[in-house]
């Protein structure tokens, strides 16, 4: 790699994780906005799912004071606004940085039931050239781990977890080749009823082995950013963990995983509420900020978007409605990335 090219990347990278900001997550699937779309009573049509993304896109305040980056799918780049406007435009023009998910989602790993492995290598080279071209310059790939239910140890098999995290470091190389910072999503499923401790050795494990694999695909960690989990229970475990606890175990599984080179870490929610994803955020940032050499941010989609969705419901009349609520979560959010939040200030909505 180029000392140009490196520098590009880095470049991007750090204003990816810029001091009060952080990523929204746009790039819902078909299937998925569909079942958020169904939550509010809505058809899921390609005119409505332009109107929703735009209305996020066209939150001034937000998309230029709390936004670094947007996630877009397939379809959300090649569209235009109702006003003809590529919404690509919309995301550069609040200063932001137009990204793409590129995976081709999790499919099952032969032979190991219960356990994923992410798929979209074949064509990727010339799919992220042409992203490059419609504006692209970041992209996503998202490997998917769970945890065996009931005690059950044998998931994660480590066949599994090599599988993705390989997928995942040639995903990263291509992207680079073509100029675009690769986003490295290894998610640990928070849906099982393991506790935190078993998100932390399953964690740390995905981790050192993503980085193994980042370093044989010669990747320059100075031009990526790590989007993973938090450590934290499953949501049906009988104990749960304290944002306390969840923080502290958190930064020292990456402090013993990732490495310094890497400039920020951008939270997937994962499942988590609004509030919740928010306030964990915030404590890992004012507890631990003098000790961590990245950024601690947020790529989040859900704990974003809920209550703008559901204020939207679908009608124009709500729109605004719907971007004061968007304009909180992520001002909420990008003060959590500096640890500046309390709860009193979700009253100040």
């Amino acid at each position: 790699m180029t000392p140009e090219l490196l520098n590009e990347l880095n470049d991007i990278a750090v204003r990816m994780v810029a001091p009060g900001k952080g990523i929204l997550a746009a790039d819902e699937s078909t299937g998925t906005i569909k079942k958020r779309f169904d939550s509010i009573g809505l058809e899921s049509t390609e005119d409505n799912r332009r109107d929703y993304r735009e209305l996020l896109f066209r939150t001034e305040s937000a998309m230029k004071e709390n936004i670094s980056g947007v996630i877009l799918f397939d379809e959300t780049i090649r569209q235009k606004a109702e006003d003809g406007t590529p919404l690509v435009d919309l995301i550069t023009a609040a200063g932001s940085i137009p990204g793409i998910k590129v995976d081709m989602g999790a499919k099952d790993y032969a032979f190991h039931p219960g356990e994923k492995v992410t798929e979209g290598l074949t064509g990727l080279r010339e799919r992220l050239e042409e992203y490059h071209q419609l504006g692209a310059r970041f992209a996503k790939w998202r490997a998917v781990i769970d945890i065996g239910r009931g005690g059950d140890r044998s998931i994660p098999s480590y066949s599994c977890l090599r599988a993705n995290m390989h997928a995942l470091a040639r995903y990263a190389a291509l992207c680079q080749e073509q100029r675009i910072v690769p986003i490295v999503e290894p998610e640990v499923l928070m849906d099982g009823d393991h506790d935190i401790d078993r998100c932390y050795e399953v964690t740390e494990m995905g981790l050192k082995l993503l980085y193994e694999e980042l370093y044989d695909a010669k990747v320059a960690l100075e031009g990526t950013i790590l989007k993973p989990n938090m450590v934290i229970a499953g949501k049906k475990s009988d104990r749960q963990a304290s944002t306390d606890e969840i923080a502290e175990k958190t930064v020292r599984c990456f402090r013993n995983a990732v490495p310094a080179a890497v400039p920020g870490i951008v939270f997937l929610s994962g499942g988590q509420s609004e509030v919740q994803a928010t306030e964990n955020l915030n404590t890992m940032n004012k507890a631990y900020a003098d000790i961590m050499p990245w950024k601690l941010s947020f790529s989040y989609g859900r704990a974003l978007q809920a209550s703008a969705l559901e204020s939207w419901g679908g009608k124009k009349e709500n729109v605004p409605a719907a971007q004061a609520a968007f304009a909180h979560r992520a001002r909420m959010n990008g003060l959590a990335q500096q640890g500046a939040w309390t709860p009193e200030m979700e009253n100040d909505a």
